[in-house]
């Protein structure tokens, strides 16, 4: 069995063993805990060490910019379709959907099958495209969902100077934001994770390894999809695929890009799950609402929850089958077709959904029909 496909079973396995660790959890405060933990000490550890790590090639420069400009493109389209798959405006649900969608999750998803299937090589100009994205996840869309958070509590008086100041505060006590801060820092200085003490770097390197695995397993405790919801998401993430076919079909008819390899690290790295780091956004949010004890939520919690779990096999299922595609990706109209295909199997269930509504609609109808029809008889 393919070491690449191994890896994906075994991600698969730990929110497996967190699921059935469910009945351990008692209460809401365990799982909180765990959440806890991933957000103040694996998470900040993981970003310090990514961002000292990167090492910005000249050459590359353009795919950041390339990968940052597709998260756009997603965050700016979706607003339009997610009222066609029944998520309303102005809901919890809707602002959840449009943080965690246009985010994309390459280093679990897609960096172990680019390596396996185009090498060492491609894997990196897939890293340095991540720069574009990390860019766009930790600070792009926790600027978007902290103005969320203060115009759906405060909107009237929250405004100008208090607004960001107000921004400001919670942006500087969040653990993420320091270590980002001092990694930007120290990057600035020229200093690397090897420069800096053995016990700091140890330190981080060993709270960085468990992120991996506490984040699946959060996911397999926290996960609560329902039939309604599975199908809903399902229909969210499946055109979420489709409309990152058409973005790379067009992007691939427009530069005339013909190498193949290419073309296949643009489609899987665009195909990669959906982001954990918009979750931590959420759970911020989440607790700032939980000690002001608010009425509304800004964000659907669950809701992101359930987005993730689904969003990761679904990812490696579609990115497996790109790389495994080989010459076929190389004729532009297959893609299209593909993302026709991907997008028409995500809009049946909202069609269908409005297909019922139509005859239930009809069979109301019907009724004070005949009875006119009779009287006039």
């Amino acid at each position: 069995m393919d070491i690449s496909f191994q890896k994906t079973i075994v991600f698969l396995f730990f929110i497996f063993i967190g699921f059935l660790l469910k009945a351990k959890f008692k209460s809401k405060e365990e799982v909180t805990g765990i959440k806890k933990i991933i957000l103040n000490l694996a998470l900040p550890a993981t970003i310090f060490i990514a961002l000292l790590g990167v090492q910005v090639e000249l050459n590359l420069l353009l795919l950041p910019l390339l990968a940052l400009a597709l998260n756009l493109l997603l965050f700016l389209i979706f607003p339009l379709v997610l009222p066609i798959l029944g998520i309303k405006k102005n809901t919890s649900e809707f602002r959840t959907a449009r943080l965690l969608v246009p985010s994309l999750a390459p280093g679990l998803s897609c960096f172990p099958f680019v390596l396996e299937f185009l090498g060492e090589d491609y894997l990196a100009k897939a890293a340095m495209a991540d720069l574009g994205n990390k860019v766009f996840v930790l600070v792009i869309l926790y600027l978007v969902a902290m103005n969320w958070y203060l115009r759906t509590h405060d909107k009237k008086r929250k405004k100008g100077v208090s607004k960001t100041s107000s921004m400001f505060k919670v942006m500087v006590s969040e653990p993420v934001n320091i270590f980002i801060a001092m990694a930007l820092l120290l990057l600035s200085f020229g200093f690397n994770m090897d420069s800096l003490p053995f016990v700091i770097s140890e330190t981080l390197q060993k709270l960085s390894l468990i992120m991996t695995p506490l984040v699946l397993l959060f996911i397999g405790l926290a996960v609560k999809i329902k039939r309604k919801q599975f199908i809903e998401i399902f229909s969210l993430l499946t055109l979420r695929a489709g409309v990152v076919f058409l973005i790379s079909g067009l992007f691939v008819v427009f530069t005339g890009l013909q190498a193949k390899n290419e073309i296949l690290l643009l489609l899987a790295f665009g195909l990669s799950a959906c982001s954990f780091w918009p979750y931590a956004h959420i759970s911020a949010v989440d607790s700032l609402e939980t000690a002001a004890k608010a009425k509304k939520n800004t964000f659907h919690n669950n809701y992101a929850i359930s987005i993730l779990a689904l969003s990761f096999p679904l990812s490696t299922l579609l990115i497996l089958g790109v790389l495994n595609t080989g010459s076929f990706i190389m004729i532009t109209s297959n893609i299209f077709v593909i993302s026709a295909t991907l997008c028409a199997i995500g809009l049946l269930v909202p069609l269908f959904s409005w297909f019922r509504k139509g005859i239930k609609g009809q069979k109301i109808l019907n009724p004070k029909i005949d009875s006119a029809r009779a009287e006039h008889i």
